[in-house]
């Protein structure tokens, strides 16, 4: 979703927290419409049982980094 909202806050210059949240708004919308578009055309689900994290990344590296 980040990568979507990027080109959207620089586009719209956006600035202070309203301006960048209705552009991260924007960003995750068309990540959803992305998403959405793929898997029609693909027949297979984006996000299934067998890819979920069960730890999130930024977990991950948070004990890698303790250790």
């Amino acid at each position: 979703m980040e990568k979507c909202a990027i080109p959207i806050e620089l586009t719209k210059d956006a600035r202070g927290f309203v301006e960048n949240k209705d552009a991260a708004i924007d960003g995750g919308n068309v990540a959803g419409v992305a998403r959405k578009e793929l898997e029609k055309r693909s027949s297979q689900p984006v996000s299934s049982s067998e890819n979920y994290l069960d730890v999130p990344e930024k977990e991950k590296r948070k004990r890698l980094k303790d250790e």
